[in-house]
């Protein structure tokens, strides 16, 4: 917004150089328009750079009530009066009245022959005030008012433009002048401003073209190399489903130092996994929920536990699922720390975590984890126990054929322990005898 400056400046150069003309020669004028548009006589000259240094130290109503008075005055040129409404705007400006700042520059275009220089810097400056005020539609309405004057808009001007469009959420009509522009400074060798790369890689986004959006992201990254755009290339990458990409990216990050969010971690980890590295993974994990860059919480802890049961260190995935269920509370995750105590067959510890899970409800198969108990149980030779649980299991038809599997080996091994526990029945030796002596005389 403050490139309102420069364009007072020059239009002040441009009086400079008509004063000192008529200065050296008054009666240089000639019938021409172009000349009589120009017109300034060395008394509004003066009155005007007066009121300029006048702005430059801030006596802003001073100003106006000099320019006031000077428009006033009879027998001055379109061109004086434009000027003079050009200075008012530029103080109106620096007092943030944009609204009276715009006003002004209305004033300044509604005064007859122009020079072009002057209602194009006139028109460029009346957009970007409306940008400022987020009247969108009256930017993008200047901003067409100023293409029609030009034979040939500089990419400036088609950046104003797009943006004007991509304000308003019209991205389709955005993409073409922002387009242009960026391809403007290419053919000039100039390498595209960061901010107009950011409008295109925004509006691809939008657009969901993910192709286009890497190119603009590499753009970004060759000119304007910053750790967030190889972070949001690693993104678009996981949108085009190539997260193998993904992960090189977010990893060199990470061996660089340039990852520190609790979520670029943790995301990194679930690549890790989604490509069978789940050691990497355990380790990322273990060693940021340590050092509290990821936040310990249930998810995080779960995601650890089942990193190193991917990973086959069944003892290693134990604490965190333990943590996870105790800060939860959910059933659910006692049941899988069951698992991972059936797993080490770690009997009396799977007993009392399902058991636990059982109780606090929540669990999403009973019936699987009554089947967990009674093989836990069972190998404690609690068999009186087991067969309670895999009996509770049979009310699940998902369940029910291994339950009864298991009930009938469980019997079994009851009534077998009933038959070894039972006391052989002792016989006096006179009944021994007469056994042996029948059985002689039957031969």
């Amino acid at each position: 917004m403050r490139k309102l400056f420069p364009v007072l400046v020059v239009t002040f150069l441009c009086l400079a150089d008509v004063a000192s003309a008529q200065r050296s020669n008054p009666r240089a004028e000639d019938n021409r328009e172009t000349k009589q548009t120009v017109a300034m006589s060395q008394a509004v000259y003066e009155e005007l750079q007066e009121a300029q240094e006048w702005a430059e130290e801030k006596r802003y109503a001073d100003v106006h009530q000099k320019l006031r008075r000077l428009r006033e005055k009879r027998g001055m040129s379109s061109y004086e009066i434009a000027q003079i409404w050009n200075l008012d705007a530029y103080s109106f400006y620096q007092e943030e009245r944009y609204r009276d700042a715009i006003n002004a520059y209305e004033n300044v275009l509604s005064q007859g022959e122009l020079p072009e220089a002057l209602i194009q810097s006139t028109l460029k400056t009346m957009a970007q005030l409306y940008f400022q005020e987020e009247n969108y539609d009256q930017a993008l309405s200047t901003v067409q008012r100023l293409m029609n004057t030009l034979a040939e808009p500089s990419a400036d001007v088609y950046m104003l433009l797009g943006q004007a469009y991509f304000q308003k959420g019209d991205y389709n009509r955005a993409l073409q002048p922002i387009q242009t522009a960026i391809n403007k400074y290419r053919e000039q060798g100039r390498k595209p401003k960061e901010n107009w790369l950011l409008l295109l890689r925004v509006i691809h986004f939008e657009q969901k073209n993910y192709p286009q959006m890497v190119t603009v992201l590499k753009e970004l990254i060759r000119y304007y190399p910053k750790d967030r755009y190889l972070l949001t290339l690693a993104a678009a990458y996981s949108e085009l489903g190539d997260t193998k990409k993904q992960l090189v990216l977010t990893e060199a990050l990470y061996e660089a130092g340039k990852l520190n969010t609790s979520n670029h971690l943790v995301n990194m980890a679930n690549l890790y996994l989604m490509h069978e590295v789940p050691f990497k993974a355990a380790q990322v994990l273990e060693k940021e929920i340590g050092n509290g860059r990821i936040e310990t919480n249930g998810r995080n802890l779960r995601l650890l536990s089942q990193a190193w049961y991917q990973a086959r260190e069944d003892q290693k995935a134990i604490p965190p699922l333990a943590r996870a269920a105790q800060m939860s509370g959910d059933g659910e995750l006692f049941v899988r720390l069951a698992q991972s105590h059936i797993n080490l067959e770690q009997w009396p510890e799977a007993v009392e975590a399902v058991e636990e899970g059982l109780r606090r409800g929540g669990v999403k198969r009973p019936d699987t984890a009554n089947v967990m108990l009674g093989m836990a149980l069972f190998n404690q030779k609690k068999l009186r126990g087991a067969r309670n649980a895999f009996s509770a299991a049979l009310s699940d038809n998902r369940s029910a054929r291994v339950a009864r599997q298991w009930i009938a080996h469980v019997d079994t091994e009851i009534e077998r322990a009933a038959t070894l526990d039972q006391d052989v029945p002792t016989q006096a030796p006179r009944e021994v005898d007469e056994m042996l002596r029948d059985q002689a005389g039957g031969e």
